[in-house]
């Protein structure tokens, strides 16, 4: 694990020594949406939450460092860590409530720093990232796949502070070049994306056995192409007797319904026994133009009785193609 000399080292544990081990690509910046300090931060990831990033930064500049740099830490959504073992290293900085303001003169200084020594330590290299699995330097809106839901973060101010100070300035003391602006042509965001919100909550009685599809609102199309999305469906049911199996999946047809064609194989819930009713199916991809994105369920209860569906929704971020 590597460990930043100019940071406070506030190690997380277990997930220091837990998590797997990642080769380090990126660095992906954020605001933390709070007025906290590099202690503060840490301890809101130890007792609040099984998130975390690599560093924190308060508003005087100073950095912790929570995880090693060749450790997953999981801030960055898809970029924690990819099936090649590459991954992000990210930091949290000090912000006010709606990461709405710039960072400090101070901050600037103590970003600049940290990126100079990743790319000296891990060779990362002076661009910023093209792609959300291309090597370089951003922010965590920059590319869709580093959140789950699309986010904003670290606000407009600080992004064009990246752009114009942060980034060129890591560039010009890695090479000894004059400080220039970063170009943004080949750099530019991912589309902001929209959001689904659909729900039903009439009771349904669901046939023991039986795959039906199930309507979030007026019909049983949660998507119409083209679009590429990450959806959720979550079901909440009547308690279900032990051994209860819930199986769900989503499917493509035509707009009328026709041309059915599996979207993902079979999606295997377990009920944990009496009394558990909440159940989460996730599924991400695109939906051709003239496809739509369905889904079906199917409960089989030990002994042949239906099980009643109280509330069904769907959500998640969605972007046209």
């Amino acid at each position: 694990m590597a460990w930043y000399p100019g940071a406070t080292r506030m190690e997380l544990q277990p997930e220091s020594d837990a998590q797997p081990a990642i080769t380090p690509t990126q660095f992906i910046v954020h605001s933390i949406a709070a007025p906290w300090t590099k202690e503060r931060i840490y301890e809101y990831w130890r007792d609040s939450t099984n998130l975390e990033s690599h560093f924190g930064q308060s508003y005087d500049g100073s950095i912790a460092q929570f995880i090693g740099t060749q450790t997953r830490a999981d801030a960055n959504f898809l970029a924690n860590r990819r099936p090649d073992g590459t991954g992000a290293v990210s930091i949290e900085t000090a912000s006010n409530l709606h990461h709405t303001d710039p960072w400090t003169p101070e901050q600037v200084e103590g970003l600049i720093r940290l990126g100079l020594w990743l790319h000296r330590t891990h060779d990362i290299p002076l661009r910023i990232c093209r792609t959300s699995e291309d090597p370089g330097y951003g922010y965590h809106r920059l590319h869709a796949a580093w959140s789950d839901g699309g986010t904003a973060c670290p606000g407009d101010a600080r992004v064009k502070q990246f752009r114009e100070t942060v980034f060129p300035a890591i560039v010009a003391r890695a090479t000894g070049q004059p400080t220039t602006p970063a170009p943004t042509a080949p750099t530019q965001e991912d589309p902001v994306p929209s959001m689904l919100n659909l729900s039903n909550s009439v009771d349904y009685d669901l046939t023991g056995g039986a795959w039906t599809t199930l309507a979030f609102a007026t019909d049983g199309v949660i998507h119409p192409g083209p679009r590429r999305h990450l959806t959720l469906v979550h079901l909440l049911f009547d308690p279900l007797l032990v051994e209860t199996e819930i199986e769900g999946r989503y499917y493509l047809t035509d707009a009328d319904g026709a041309n059915r064609s599996n979207y993902l194989p079979t999606l295997i819930r377990a009920a944990g026994g009496e009394g558990v009713g909440g159940y989460q199916f996730s599924c991400t991809g695109d939906v051709p133009a003239g496809r739509t994105l369905r889904y079906e369920v199917r409960v089989t209860t030990p002994d042949g009785t239906p099980a009643r569906l109280l509330h069904r929704t769907a959500s998640g971020p969605y972007w046209a193609l």
